[in-house]
C-alpha cells in the first residue's frame, strides 16, 4: 500500500490562506506601481514633446524642401511639365518615403506646390497704398486648398484648359485678411509683370477663411493666410503691402512667365502623435539627415536641379531636451527612494513569514530536512502566489497608463516579484544554516555586530559618500543616467540608518538599572522590552528612515518649486496685481480700483521707460512713486526695502536745477555703477529734464525689472512727468473680471495668480510634479506598511504579555501604557533620526540642484537660480506621522486584546 503524501503547496495555501492573500495583495500592488512608474514617465516625456512642437511655430518645425525652376535651356513644355501638379505630386510621394525614421510625416498638413520667391510690383493703383508705394504679391500654386478653406465670398479657383508660361489670365483665391488689408473683392483683377510677354491677368474668384490657421499649411508660409507690410531699407522708412494669391495647382505654368522668380517646394509637417521622448537623439539625427546628410542625398534624386532643405525642427528637439535632462535626476531620486522603501517592506514580509514560521522549520531541519530542498519548496510556494500577482499588477499597470515601450515596465515588475518570491526562502536559508531545534534570544540591547556586517555598512557608507560628493560636485545636470547620483538621498538614509542602530542600545542599556529603581511596573518594563526587542527589527527601522528622508527632500522639491514660481510671479508683477497703460491713467481710476473685493493696499507709480541720463543713447526706467506706499510694498515683497525718509524730495525739479535741488533716487548696482553718486542731468520722455543723485542702491524694485532702474518720489516731479502710468495692487483673492471691469480699456490688468500659472508651462513639468509627488506618497505609504509589518510581527508576544500580566493584576489602563510606551523609543528614534536625516540630506545636496528647471517654464535671469531648501512642514509631518501611528497602533492593540479575554493567550503549549 503506498502511503499518501500531501502536496507540499496545496497544503501550506490551504493551511494559511490568509497569510497568502495578503502577500498576493502586497505583491500586486508593488509590481503595479513599479511596473506604472516607467511608463508614467515615458507618457509625460511625450505629452511635453508633442506639447514643444505643436506650441512652436509651424514655420520652424516643418521640413521645407525647394528647388529653383526647371533649367532655362529645356524646352519650354518640359519646363511647364516639371511644375504640373502629377510631377510634383510624384517627387512628393518619393520625398516622403525618403524621410528617415523615426520622424514621421503628417500627410494632413503637408503639402507641395510652386510659387514665386521675388514678388513683383503690381500695376494696379486700386490696390492699397498706404505710404505711397505700389503693393506686391506673391504667387502660389499650393496643393490641398480645397480641403483646408472655407469660402466665404465666391468660388475656389480653377483652371480651364491646358496653363502655360503664356496663358493671359489666370484665377485665384486670398484669404479674407489679405482681401481686407489689400482692398480685393470677388472679381477684381490684378496684373503682374510677365517676362517677354504682357502682364499676367489674376483674376479673384473667391475670398476664403483657413479652416486651421495655425496648422502647418497655412502658417508655414505665413503670407498666405495674412498679408504683411513690409519696409523698405533704410531709418523710418515707407512700407507696401505684400498678400498672396493662391492659384489652381493646374495653373502653375502660369509661373515661368512672371518676373518673380518661381521655384517648387514641398513641406514637410511633423506627425507630432508619432513622437516620442526616448527617441528624440534618432529624431535629431533624421532631421540632420534631412538639412544636410544622407537623406537630403536621397530626396535629391526626386526632383531635377539642387534641392535644399531648411528646418529649425533640431532647435526645438534641442530645447526640449535641455529641460528633459533637468528634471529626469529629481524624478530618479524620488523614483529610488521609494523604491528602496518598496524593496524593505518585501524583505520584511518574508522575514515576518520567516520568524512566524521559525518552529516549523527548524523541526524540518531537525528530521533531515536539506537546505537546498527545504529552500525549494519555499520558492515553489511563495512563486505559486507571487508570480500571479505580479503578472496581475503588471497588467493592470499596461492597461492603465498608456506608453509606447513595455520593456521598463515588464522588468519593473519582475523585479518585485523576483524579491517576494527570493524573500522568505532566503531568510529562512540564512536563519536554518545549520540545525537547531532552540535559538538564543537576539536581543538588541546584547547581541554584538558582526565583521560581515560591519564591512557591509563601511561599503554602503562609501557609497553614500561618493554619490553624495558627486552630487555637490556635479549637480543634477548631466546626470540623469548616473544611477549612483541618484541614489544619493537613499544612500543617506540607509547610513543614518545603520548609525542610529548602533547607537540605539546605548541609551536603552544606560537606562535599564535607573529605571528598575522607579515606583510602578510600567515603566521599567516597558524599557525592559524595548531592549529586549529583536535584532531583525532594525529592518523597519530602515524603511521608516528611508521613507522620512525621502518624504523630508521630496517635499522640500515641491516646495522649492512653489516658492521659485511665487517668487518669478512677484517679480514680474511687482504687487499682488498690476494695471498699467502705456500714457498716464485716468484720474478717477485709483478710486475705483481701491473699491474693488480684496483690494487692501494700492501704489501708484509713473514710469517712464524712455528716460535717458545724461542725454545719451541709453534709457534707464525712471519710477516715480508716493513714498509712504512704495516703501510698504518694497518692505512687503522684499524687493529692494529701504527706508522711506532717503528718498523724500526736497525741492520740485520742473527744469535744470542746481545740484542742491537733485532728487535723492534709488538705482539698481548696474546703473549705480555707471552714473555713480554725482547729481546727473535725465531727460523725460516728454523733453522735460530732471536731476537726480544716487542715494540708495538696490537690486530689485517692485515697480520695473531688470537690470537697469531709478525710482525717485514722485512729488518731486512735474505735474505730467508725475502722473501715474501703473498701479500696484496688494489685496486677498483679487478678482480679475472685477479688476478689469473697473479699468475698462484704459489700462492692461495683470494678477500674479496669472502670471504664476504661466509657468507651468509644459506637461513635462506638470507631469513630473505629479510622478514625484506619487513617488513620495507611495515611499509614504510603504513606511505605514512596514510599521504596521513590525507591529504585527510582534503581537502575539505583546497580546500574551497582556494576558499573563493581567492575571497579576495589571489593569487595561496600565496594559495600554505598557504598549504605547514599548513602542515609543523605535519611533522617537525613527521619527527624530528621519527629521535630522532629511534636513542633513537637504543640506549636503543643495549646492548640486538646481530647481529652476521644473519650477519655469523658460528660466528668468531676474529670478536667479532656484536652489533646494528645507521645508519645515515636510520636515516635521511624517516624524509627527509616525509617532500618532505608533501611539495608535498600540492602543488599538491595547484595546483588542481586552476584548478578547485571557483565556485563549494562556493555553499551555503555544510558542509565543
Amino acid at each position: 500500500m503506498t502511503p499518501a503524501v500531501a502536496p507540499w503547496v496545496r497544503t501550506r495555501l490551504r493551511a494559511a490562506p490568509g497569510a497568502a492573500g495578503a502577500l498576493a495583495l502586497l505583491v500586486a500592488l508593488t509590481a503595479c506601481l513599479a511596473a506604472v512608474f516607467p511608463r508614467a514617465v515615458d507618457h509625460y516625456e511625450d505629452a511635453g514633446l508633442r506639447h514643444a512642437v505643436d506650441r512652436a511655430d509651424p514655420a520652424r518645425t516643418s521640413v521645407q524642401l525647394y528647388a529653383p525652376q526647371p533649367d532655362l535651356l529645356l524646352p519650354q513644355h518640359l519646363r511647364e511639365d516639371a511644375v504640373r501638379p502629377g510631377a510634383l505630386a510624384r517627387q512628393y510621394r518619393k520625398v516622403v518615403a525618403a524621410v528617415p525614421g523615426p520622424l514621421a510625416v503628417d500627410r494632413r498638413q503637408s503639402t507641395y506646390g510652386a510659387r514665386t520667391t521675388d514678388p513683383p510690383e503690381t500695376t494696379d493703383a486700386w490696390l492699397a497704398r498706404p505710404y505711397g508705394l505700389p503693393a506686391r504679391v506673391s504667387l502660389v500654386a499650393q496643393q490641398g486648398l480645397a480641403d483646408h478653406a472655407r469660402v466665404r465670398t465666391g468660388r475656389l479657383p480653377r483652371a480651364t484648359g491646358e496653363v502655360t508660361a503664356t496663358t493671359p489670365e489666370v484665377e485665384a483665391a486670398v484669404t479674407a485678411e489679405t482681401a481686407k488689408a489689400l482692398r480685393i473683392r470677388a472679381g477684381s483683377v490684378i496684373h503682374v509683370p510677365g517676362v517677354d510677354r504682357e502682364p499676367l491677368a489674376v483674376r479673384v474668384t473667391g475670398i476664403v477663411d483657413p479652416r486651421d490657421p495655425s496648422g502647418a499649411f497655412w502658417s508655414t508660409q505665413p503670407l498666405l493666410r495674412s498679408p504683411a507690410l513690409v519696409p523698405l531699407p533704410g531709418t523710418d522708412p515707407p512700407k507696401y503691402w505684400l498678400g498672396a494669391l493662391l492659384l489652381a495647382p493646374e495653373a502653375a505654368p502660369a509661373l515661368l512667365g512672371t518676373a518673380g522668380i518661381p521655384e517648387r517646394y514641398w513641406q514637410l509637417a511633423p506627425a507630432a502623435a508619432s513622437l516620442h521622448a526616448h527617441e528624440t537623439p534618432r529624431l535629431k539625427s533624421a532631421v540632420a539627415s534631412l538639412e544636410a546628410g544622407p537623406g537630403l542625398r536621397k530626396v535629391r534624386t526626386t526632383a531635377e536641379g539642387l534641392m535644399q532643405a531648411s528646418t529649425e525642427l533640431d532647435d526645438v528637439f534641442t530645447s526640449y531636451g535641455r529641460l528633459r535632462t533637468g528634471i529626469a535626476p529629481l524624478i530618479a531620486v524620488a523614483a529610488s527612494g521609494a523604491g528602496t522603501v518598496a524593496a524593505v517592506v518585501l524583505l520584511m514580509a518574508g522575514g515576518l513569514a520567516a520568524d512566524r514560521r521559525r518552529s516549523e522549520l527548524a523541526l524540518l531541519r531537525a528530521r533531515g530536512a536539506s537546505l537546498r530542498g527545504l529552500t525549494a519548496r519555499l520558492v515553489a510556494e511563495t512563486a505559486v502566489v507571487a508570480l500571479p500577482a505580479g503578472a496581475l499588477g503588471c497588467a493592470v499597470a499596461l492597461l492603465a497608463v498608456p506608453a509606447p515601450r513595455t520593456g521598463y515596465a515588464v522588468a519593473a515588475a519582475a523585479a518585485v516579484t523576483a524579491v517576494a518570491c527570493l524573500a522568505l526562502p532566503l531568510r529562512a536559508a540564512a536563519a536554518h544554516r545549520a540545525v537547531r531545534v532552540h535559538t538564543d534570544r537576539a536581543d538588541l540591547t546584547s547581541v554584538r555586530p558582526s565583521r560581515r556586517r560591519t564591512i557591509a555598512e563601511l561599503t554602503l557608507l562609501v557609497l553614500a559618500a561618493g554619490a553624495v560628493e558627486t552630487l555637490r560636485r556635479r549637480g543634477t545636470s548631466g546626470s540623469a543616467g548616473d544611477q549612483l547620483v541618484s541614489l544619493a538621498p537613499a544612500l543617506v538614509a540607509v547610513i543614518a540608518a545603520l548609525v542610529l542602530v548602533r547607537l540605539h542600545p546605548l541609551p536603552l542599556r544606560a537606562l535599564a538599572r535607573p529605571a528598575a529603581r522607579l515606583r510602578g511596573v510600567v515603566g521599567p518594563l516597558s524599557l525592559a522590552r524595548a531592549g529586549r526587542t529583536s535584532v531583525s527589527a532594525v529592518l523597519p527601522l530602515l524603511a521608516l528612515l528611508t521613507a522620512l528622508t525621502t518624504a523630508a527632500f521630496g517635499g522640500s522639491v515641491l516646495a522649492g518649486v512653489g516658492e521659485a514660481r511665487d517668487r518669478a510671479a512677484l517679480l514680474t508683477i511687482g504687487a499682488d496685481a498690476r494695471i498699467e497703460a502705456a500714457d498716464a491713467l485716468p484720474a478717477s481710476l485709483p478710486d475705483r480700483i481701491r473699491r474693488s473685493p480684496g483690494v487692501r493696499e494700492l501704489a501708484r507709480v509713473s514710469i517712464d521707460h524712455l528716460a535717458r541720463p545724461l542725454d545719451g543713447p541709453s534709457s534707464v526706467p525712471l519710477v516715480g512713486a508716493d513714498l509712504d506706499a512704495y516703501t510698504d510694498l518694497a518692505a512687503r515683497t522684499g524687493f529692494g526695502p529701504f527706508p522711506e525718509g532717503e528718498l523724500r524730495a526736497t525741492a520740485r525739479t520742473d527744469r535744470r536745477t542746481d545740484d542742491a535741488d537733485a532728487l535723492p533716487a534709488l538705482a539698481s548696482p548696474a546703473t549705480a555703477r555707471t552714473y555713480g553718486t554725482r547729481p546727473f542731468l535725465v531727460r523725460l520722455g516728454d523733453g522735460n529734464t530732471v536731476t537726480v543723485r544716487i542715494a540708495l542702491v538696490r537690486g530689485q524694485t517692485p515697480a520695473v525689472s531688470g537690470s537697469q532702474f531709478l525710482v525717485v518720489d514722485r512729488a518731486g516731479l512735474s505735474a505730467r512727468a508725475g502722473r501715474p502710468t501703473a498701479l500696484l495692487l496688494t489685496g486677498d483673492r483679487l478678482d480679475a473680471g472685477d479688476l478689469r471691469r473697473a479699468t475698462g480699456t484704459a489700462a492692461t490688468v495683470q494678477l500674479r495668480s496669472e502670471e504664476r500659472a504661466r509657468y507651468v508651462d509644459s506637461p513635462l513639468q506638470s507631469g513630473a510634479e505629479r510622478v514625484y509627488t506619487a513617488a513620495v506618497a507611495a515611499g509614504a505609504g510603504y513606511a505605514v506598511l512596514a510599521l504596521l509589518l513590525a507591529l504585527l510581527r510582534t503581537a502575539p508576544e505583546r497580546i500574551a504579555l497582556l494576558a499573563r500580566l493581567r492575571t497579576m493584576g495589571l489593569t487595561r489602563a496600565q496594559g495600554r501604557r505598557l504598549l504605547v510606551l514599548e513602542s515609543l523609543p523605535q519611533a522617537a528614534l525613527a521619527a527624530t533620526g528621519g527629521f535630522l536625516t532629511g534636513w542633513a540630506t537637504i543640506h549636503l545636496l543643495a549646492p548640486g540642484i538646481d530647481l529652476t528647471t521644473i519650477a519655469l517654464a523658460a528660466p528668468q535671469g531676474s529670478a536667479g537660480r532656484t536652489s533646494l531648501r528645507t521645508d519645515p512642514l515636510s520636515l516635521t509631518a511624517p516624524a509627527a506621522s509616525v509617532l500618532l501611528l505608533t501611539v495608535g497602533v498600540a492602543t488599538a492593540q491595547a484595546w483588542w486584546s481586552g476584548r478578547r479575554g485571557s483565556v485563549r493567550e494562556l493555553r499551555a503549549g503555544d510558542s509565543r
